[in-house]
């Protein structure tokens, strides 16, 4: 079993960025694939960045390429989601997700089967 908690979330200027943290309980990340997901009110939560154990290690949906990193730190007990260049459409809620990590990772809502609570991310114009 994992709890999942994040942190970080706010209110941000367009153009600048803040650091998503997902601090894991219960167990370590060593034998799972992390990810963060997002969701607007009103819409499907989407998959944006998944670290796994298979390469390519990293998937990145093309909407944050090049302008979030995900990570973890060396003990595999926090999962990071390093957010840069923020435009307003990154406002949502952010989840970190995990599951037990045999393939390549996915951006799949449904691969997924321990999640956090959620961190409100809002980008000002």
């Amino acid at each position: 079993q994992l709890d999942l908690v994040e942190s970080g979330g706010g209110l941000v200027q367009a153009g600048g960025s803040l650091r998503l943290s997902c601090v894991v309980s219960g167990r370590t990340l060593d034998l799972y694939d992390v990810a963060w997901f997002r969701q607007v009110p009103g819409k499907e939560r989407e998959g944006i960045a998944c670290l796994g154990k298979r390469d390519p290690r990293t998937q990145y949906t093309h909407f944050v390429y090049g302008r979030f990193t995900i990570s973890t730190d060396q003990t595999k007990t926090t999962a990071y989601l390093q957010m840069s260049s923020l435009m307003p459409e990154d406002t949502a809620n952010y989840y970190c997700a995990a599951t037990f990590g045999y393939r390549t990772c996915v951006l799949d809502v449904d691969a997924y089967d321990y999640w956090g609570q959620g961190t409100l991310v809002t980008v000002s114009s």
